[in-house]
């Protein structure tokens, strides 16, 4: 020891270098093969500094010095995702090229662009990572069976993006990482850096793109870290079909304790798809992207993207207990007195989020794999006209009709003096990130449906007895008493009545539920009005089904609603 040294100082205080220092000999734990891969890429390898698979701690100190991310009161990490708070639907490409151009499901959610294009922008992105002192690679999985996993690797420049796939791909073990090998699909984010809008098929100086060919892809002019999350989705949701057969959801699962049974939960935003699925006597498998495989059900994430606006210990105790060290909330605004978050305000967006590995969920099914094909799928729904029953049994038909369409409604904004609901339907459940044809999704699942002998129910957690203003919202103790007799076995052995115009099969009683919640048309007092919503709904369903009509069965185009 040198005289000057006291054996009561950390050495990194004497020496303000030594844990970075530390951190460049143990970080860029490359061997020759993948160094020779980054040096092909482009990237200039005496320039930057590579970090791969950092530990969090060092993820929080560098988005803590160079990114202006805190440390919030839990211990959470707070980032802001800068002009970008959500993502950018219209700015996302695919490359149409000939592996791939003929199963794609060209249109407005996935528009073409050419290669010469992408092979611009990804050099353009490459440019940028080389003017970086740090570069994030963080290497995880997609998908928790081995069979149909992909491997996945992210290349970024902020902390905070690193961090945020760390939480939301599968984690590998220190024995997996040093065999991964080359990965089946790598993200070059260089999203701090605008697209050039004067290249050929740009929009704006944002660009989300996806190579099927190369198995990449490329962000620029955007720093949200959803884009990832859903880039990875796309793929495992055009692979999966595609190269193994399987289906993959946007869904959530969870098993039964006792039973084991598996039921699938498909629902747009707001419809209580994460509410439902986080259940005290089941474990939750995923709370939002699933493959449904031949042999079971399993998640396609190692983490959790949870909406955090109006969070609080009461209503979602889970969400709220899983925000610690190494979550990260996103565009949160917090009290700079106490750093405690303040989930009410949405004065950065209303989009506030938090990323958390799925283990922060005390009844998580680690691994997120179960041997067991579903036994039930609920397909929930907020409809604001207060028209669709509290709870419907769906028939096969009906089920891949009412997959397609993908009904849910918005509540009218107070403010805009918009009185009536939006209607939204979003196909498969997930419009913004469908890959091929809705169709051919809509086939698999009802193939494996009548394989396996799924029951499929259409729940409705919107308005009863009047539509938004003058009905009510179904009380949810209600619709938990739906779920619990949808598990128990209990509803599909109740009597059923028929629900005319949308043909629909609802219970005639259920213990727990009063009776005339359960059809409409009792639980409206004005019955003229509901025949009105009734067919205005029909004729929505109608329209917005036309899309399909001419490539579905006539079986299930004849199962929607007839006027």
């Amino acid at each position: 020891m040198l005289p000057h040294q006291t054996p009561y100082v950390t050495p990194h205080i004497l020496h303000k270098n030594y844990a970075q220092s530390h951190d460049h000999e143990n970080f860029s734990n490359f061997m020759g093969q993948d160094l020779e891969y980054f040096s092909q890429a482009g990237f200039d390898m005496d320039r930057i500094q590579i970090k791969r698979n950092a530990p969090v701690a060092l993820l929080y100190e560098d988005a803590i010095r160079n990114e202006g991310a805190i440390i919030s009161s839990s211990g959470a990490l707070i980032n802001f995702s800068g002009k970008k708070t959500g993502r950018s639907p219209k700015d996302k490409r695919i490359v149409y090229e000939e592996t791939s151009k003929d199963d794609i499901w060209w249109g407005s959610v996935n528009i073409k662009m050419d290669e010469h294009t992408f092979e611009i922008n990804r050099e353009r992105a490459i440019d940028y990572l080389n003017t970086r002192e740090n570069v994030y690679v963080f290497d995880g999985y997609a998908g928790w069976d081995p069979k149909y996993r992909i491997k996945v690797r992210v290349i970024c420049a902020r902390a905070y993006h690193a961090l945020f796939m760390h939480n939301m791909l599968i984690r590998p073990t220190d024995a997996q990482l040093a065999e991964f090998g080359e990965p089946d699909f790598i993200i070059y984010n260089a999203g701090q850096f605008p697209a050039n809008r004067f290249t050929k098929g740009m929009s704006s100086t944002t660009s989300v793109e996806i190579n099927f060919k190369r198995m990449e892809m490329v962000i620029l002019g955007t720093e949200y870290a959803g884009e990832m999350k859903k880039g990875v989705f796309s793929v495992m949701h055009y692979l999966q079909p595609v190269k193994f057969g399987q289906l993959s959801l946007h869904s959530s699962a969870n098993v039964g304790i006792e039973k084991g049974d598996v039921t699938l939960f498909f629902g747009l935003s707001g419809t209580g798809k994460t509410t439902l699925s986080a259940d005290p006597n089941r474990l939750l498998i995923g709370d939002d992207e699933h493959v449904w495989s031949d042999t079971g059900v399993f998640n396609i994430e190692g983490g959790c993207y949870a909406k955090c606006i109006n969070l609080s210990a009461e209503k979602e105790p889970d969400i709220f207990n899983a925000i610690k060290y190494s979550s990260i909330l996103e565009n949160v605004v917090y009290n700079p007195l106490n750093r405690t978050p303040d989930y009410d305000d949405v004065s950065i967006t209303e989009n506030t989020r938090c990323a958390y590995p799925i283990e922060y969920i005390p009844n998580a099914q680690i691994p997120c794999i179960v041997d067991r094909q579903p036994t039930n799928i609920i397909m929930l729904t907020c409809d604001a006209f207060g028209v669709l029953p509290p709870v419907s049994k769906l028939t096969p038909q009906q089920a891949s009709y009412h997959f397609l369409a993908g009904y849910t409604s918005k509540t009218p904004g107070t403010e805009d003096g918009v009185l009536e609901p939006i209607p939204t339907f979003s196909t498969c459940y997930s419009a913004p990130f469908i890959v091929l044809h809705p169709g051919r999704y809509a086939e698999m699942l009802a193939d494996r449906m009548a394989k396996n002998n799924v029951d499929c129910w259409l729940i409705n957690t919107g308005w009863t007895g009047g539509k938004f203003g003058s009905g009510k919202r179904c009380p949810l103790k209600y619709t938990r008493r739906i779920v619990d007799a949808v598990h128990s076995g209990e509803l599909a052995k109740a009597e059923f009545e028929n629900f005319p115009t949308f043909n629909l099969s609802i219970p005639t009683g259920l213990e727990g539920v009063p009776r005339e919640l359960l059809n409409p048309s009792l639980a409206w007092a004005d019955k003229e009005a509901l025949q009105k919503e009734v067919r205005k709904l029909a004729g929505m369903f109608t329209k917005a089904f036309a899309l399909y009509e001419k490539d579905v069965d006539e079986k299930v185009r004849h199962a929607g609603p007839q006027i």
